[in-house]
């Protein structure tokens, strides 16, 4: 069955949340094959890249194309949509076109590390045509539409690398036959989680897109900013009620919704790698009362704040 969002899957490293940059649109001339990546004409609609850490590739950005990551190195911060979480070695996530992202790594040493992501990526159009006459293609489809707000898999670090190198030592036919194998895996896969409460999507130059980007990222690096609808709605020269139908648009969620789970992300995140009290992450994620928070992080995690932090004690300390 597909993992809960509730499963707090984290290591005990401390440290302080790095704040969030407006995320950046990669372009092709970014994609330069000194930093590893394929040409399109080498690799067709499949493109492989493996690189370390730090590197001009890690940053806070989105493309139009799916990306497929499998971290090989290193613990650190993972960010995908409005969703903040741990990772460690063999962390596996497919995140969707123009879906914000960035994995900041901790404590990795002088010099950082020669191999820390090995990434696939694709582009979503020719697999839609191609669905058209293949049929056994469109097994793929509710996968896709999943990785639009990111999914983590577990238990499949071994065969995703098996995978990846399989891949990328193939051209051609071999290469799609390789990926079509690895996509079939994902698709069947039972052992996974959405992690974004977000769907953020749409042309470059978009102007809607862009003011929901902007949005987006003041509340996800500023949770503790007093923010409302009615403000934001101002900001924009909007009534609050155009305002509230625009961003459930553009987002699935009410703007009250997303801010909150925006806030019990960053809870969760506090509550795994910090010892702060309950009462005090409360204040430190914005919420300004003690009753409200511990009601919105039942409905939203399934169980209490205290709760949370006990079943990840018990996975990642207790375990030991």
């Amino acid at each position: 069955m597909p993992r809960p969002a509730t499963d707090p899957r984290a290591h005990t490293a401390r440290a302080a949340r790095p704040r969030q940059r407006q995320p950046e649109l990669e372009r092709d001339f970014s994609r330069s094959p000194a930093l590893g990546y394929e040409s399109a004409d080498e690799a067709g609609l499949v493109r492989c890249l493996a690189h370390g850490y730090p590197t001009p590739l890690a940053r806070w950005h989105f493309h139009d194309e799916y990306e497929l990551h499998l971290i090989t190195a290193t613990s650190g911060k993972a960010f995908v949509g409005d969703w903040i979480g741990p990772f460690q070695p063999g962390h596996l996530v497919l995140c969707g076109p123009r879906l914000p992202h960035n994995w900041v790594s901790l404590e990795t040493g002088e010099g950082g590390v020669a191999e820390r992501d090995l990434v696939i990526q694709f582009r979503h159009e020719p697999l839609q045509r191609a669905c058209e006459d293949l049929p056994e293609l469109r097994e793929l489809m509710p996968l896709l539409e999943r990785a639009r707000r990111g999914v983590e898999f577990f238990g499949m670090s071994e065969q995703a690398r098996t995978h990846w190198d399989r891949i990328k030592a193939a051209r051609g036919l071999e290469r799609f036959s390789h990926f079509c194998a690895f996509m079939a895996d994902l698709a069947h896969c039972r052992d996974y989680r959405v992690l974004s409460t977000v769907q953020i999507q749409g042309a470059e130059g978009d102007a809607e897109v862009e003011q929901i980007n902007r949005i987006v990222n003041r509340i996800t690096a500023n949770v503790a900013e007093p923010i409302s609808a009615g403000d934001v709605a101002a900001e924009l020269g909007m009534s609050e009620s155009r305002f509230s139908r625009f961003f459930r648009r553009s987002t699935g969620n009410s703007f009250t919704d997303f801010v909150n789970h925006v806030r019990i992300n960053s809870a969760c995140h506090l509550l795994m790698q910090t010892d702060h009290f309950v009462t005090d992450i409360c204040y430190q994620v914005g919420f300004n009362n003690v009753a409200n928070f511990n009601r919105r992080f039942l409905e939203i995690k399934g169980m209490t704040p205290t709760e949370f932090r006990r079943q990840a004690d018990h996975r990642f300390r207790g375990s030991h």
